[in-house]
Protein backbone atom coordinates (compact mmCIF):
# COMPACT_ATOMS: atom_id res chain seq x y z
CA UNK A 1 0.00 0.00 0.00
CA UNK A 2 1.44 3.64 -0.68
CA UNK A 3 1.39 6.43 1.61
CA UNK A 4 1.10 10.04 0.72
CA UNK A 5 3.54 12.39 2.16
CA UNK A 6 1.50 15.33 1.32
CA UNK A 7 3.65 18.51 2.34
CA UNK A 8 6.50 16.26 3.68
CA UNK A 9 10.22 17.94 3.29
CA UNK A 10 12.09 15.22 1.38
CA UNK A 11 15.90 15.40 2.63
CA UNK A 12 17.56 15.26 -0.98
CA UNK A 13 21.18 13.82 -1.20
CA UNK A 14 21.05 11.21 -4.53
CA UNK A 15 19.60 12.68 -7.81
CA UNK A 16 18.21 9.27 -8.77
CA UNK A 17 16.68 8.43 -5.85
CA UNK A 18 14.84 11.79 -5.19
CA UNK A 19 13.57 11.49 -8.74
CA UNK A 20 12.47 8.14 -8.74
CA UNK A 21 10.46 8.71 -5.33
CA UNK A 22 8.80 12.24 -6.03
CA UNK A 23 7.91 10.47 -9.43
CA UNK A 24 6.45 7.29 -7.85
CA UNK A 25 4.39 9.26 -5.51
CA UNK A 26 2.50 10.97 -7.91
CA UNK A 27 2.18 8.92 -9.73
CA UNK A 28 0.67 6.64 -6.66
CA UNK A 29 -1.22 10.20 -5.62
CA UNK A 30 -2.43 11.60 -8.73
CA UNK A 31 -4.82 13.33 -7.28
CA UNK A 32 -2.27 15.35 -5.27
CA UNK A 33 0.66 16.07 -8.11
CA UNK A 34 3.71 17.72 -6.97
CA UNK A 35 2.80 17.31 -3.11
CA UNK A 36 6.91 17.38 -1.61
CA UNK A 37 9.21 19.73 -0.90
CA UNK A 38 12.65 18.92 -1.33
CA UNK A 39 15.76 20.42 -0.13
CA UNK A 40 19.68 19.63 -0.72
CA UNK A 41 22.76 20.96 -2.55
CA UNK A 42 22.13 20.38 -6.42
CA UNK A 43 20.01 23.36 -7.11
CA UNK A 44 20.21 22.66 -11.34
CA UNK A 45 18.37 18.71 -10.07
CA UNK A 46 16.44 20.36 -8.07
CA UNK A 47 14.90 23.25 -10.60
CA UNK A 48 14.89 20.85 -13.32
CA UNK A 49 12.38 18.81 -10.58
CA UNK A 50 10.32 21.90 -10.22
CA UNK A 51 9.99 22.19 -14.39
CA UNK A 52 9.02 19.15 -14.34
CA UNK A 53 6.09 19.75 -12.28
CA UNK A 54 7.60 16.94 -10.15
CA UNK A 55 7.69 18.68 -7.10
CA UNK A 56 5.82 21.38 -4.96
CA UNK A 57 8.75 23.82 -4.16
CA UNK A 58 12.55 23.00 -3.68
CA UNK A 59 15.59 24.78 -1.19
CA UNK A 60 18.84 24.88 -1.42
CA UNK A 61 20.55 23.13 1.68
CA UNK A 62 23.95 21.79 2.17
CA UNK A 63 22.55 19.58 5.85
CA UNK A 64 26.71 19.46 6.97
CA UNK A 65 26.25 23.11 7.56
CA UNK A 66 24.56 24.23 10.24
CA UNK A 67 23.96 27.46 9.26
CA UNK A 68 22.13 26.28 5.99
CA UNK A 69 19.90 24.14 7.67
CA UNK A 70 18.58 27.28 9.94
CA UNK A 71 18.23 29.18 6.50
CA UNK A 72 16.07 26.13 4.98
CA UNK A 73 13.98 26.02 8.63
CA UNK A 74 13.72 29.43 8.41
CA UNK A 75 11.93 29.39 4.77
CA UNK A 76 9.98 26.11 5.41
CA UNK A 77 8.13 28.17 8.09
CA UNK A 78 7.52 31.23 6.15
CA UNK A 79 6.65 29.24 3.26
CA UNK A 80 5.39 25.72 3.77
CA UNK A 81 3.23 23.94 6.89
CA UNK A 82 6.12 20.76 6.60
CA UNK A 83 3.89 18.00 8.10
CA UNK A 84 7.42 15.74 8.29
CA UNK A 85 10.46 14.39 6.59
CA UNK A 86 11.47 11.77 4.45
CA UNK A 87 15.26 10.39 4.47
CA UNK A 88 16.87 7.87 2.36
CA UNK A 89 17.77 5.17 5.00
CA UNK A 90 20.93 4.76 3.41
CA UNK A 91 21.83 7.78 3.59
CA UNK A 92 20.26 8.18 7.52
CA UNK A 93 22.50 5.28 8.22
CA UNK A 94 25.71 6.52 6.87
CA UNK A 95 25.42 10.23 8.74
CA UNK A 96 27.59 10.87 11.16
CA UNK A 97 26.22 12.07 15.17
CA UNK A 98 26.83 15.30 14.06
CA UNK A 99 24.36 15.14 11.01
CA UNK A 100 22.23 12.51 12.52
CA UNK A 101 21.43 15.63 15.24
CA UNK A 102 20.64 17.75 12.63
CA UNK A 103 18.27 15.88 11.02
CA UNK A 104 16.92 14.58 14.31
CA UNK A 105 16.10 18.41 15.31
CA UNK A 106 14.36 18.63 11.58
CA UNK A 107 10.83 17.91 12.25
CA UNK A 108 9.14 15.36 15.15
CA UNK A 109 7.86 13.33 12.65
CA UNK A 110 10.74 11.58 10.63
CA UNK A 111 10.48 9.04 7.94
CA UNK A 112 13.37 6.76 6.83
CA UNK A 113 12.79 5.25 2.98
CA UNK A 114 13.91 2.28 2.06
CA UNK A 115 13.74 0.58 -1.89
CA UNK A 116 12.80 -3.24 -1.94
CA UNK A 117 12.30 -4.96 -4.90
CA UNK A 118 8.43 -4.50 -4.34
CA UNK A 119 8.75 -0.42 -4.12
CA UNK A 120 9.45 1.64 -1.28
CA UNK A 121 9.57 0.69 2.59
CA UNK A 122 8.38 3.00 5.19
CA UNK A 123 9.93 3.40 8.91
CA UNK A 124 9.35 5.96 11.13
CA UNK A 125 12.52 7.16 12.48
CA UNK A 126 13.09 6.08 16.65
CA UNK A 127 15.81 8.95 17.56
CA UNK A 128 14.33 11.58 19.76
CA UNK A 129 13.56 14.47 18.12
CA UNK A 130 15.22 17.45 19.58
CA UNK A 131 13.37 21.33 19.03
CA UNK A 132 15.91 23.53 18.20
CA UNK A 133 16.65 26.65 15.82
CA UNK A 134 17.32 24.06 13.02
CA UNK A 135 13.15 23.09 13.25
CA UNK A 136 10.61 23.36 10.66
CA UNK A 137 7.50 22.21 11.88
CA UNK A 138 4.35 24.57 12.47
CA UNK A 139 4.30 24.00 16.09
CA UNK A 140 7.39 25.68 16.50
CA UNK A 141 5.71 28.96 14.11
CA UNK A 142 2.98 28.76 16.17
CA UNK A 143 4.87 29.62 19.36
CA UNK A 144 6.73 31.80 17.62
CA UNK A 145 4.23 33.68 16.18
CA UNK A 146 1.94 33.75 19.68
CA UNK A 147 5.05 35.47 21.46
CA UNK A 148 5.30 38.34 19.06
CA UNK A 149 1.47 38.77 19.21
CA UNK A 150 1.80 38.94 22.54
CA UNK A 151 4.90 41.38 22.94
CA UNK A 152 2.72 43.55 20.17
CA UNK A 153 -0.22 43.55 22.10
CA UNK A 154 2.51 44.49 24.98
CA UNK A 155 3.47 47.27 23.01
CA UNK A 156 -0.37 48.55 22.15
CA UNK A 157 -1.44 48.72 25.47
CA UNK A 158 1.71 50.27 26.68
Amino acid sequence: MATCFENFLLIDSNAEFSRDFVTYQNQQFPNKPQHLIVAGEDTRHLVKMMFDNLIKDYCYCDFANEISVTELAAYLLEHHQIAGVIIHDLDFHLANEEQRAIFNALHPIRYLVEITPEGYNYSKIPDVFHENHLSCHSEHLDEADRSIEASLCKLEND
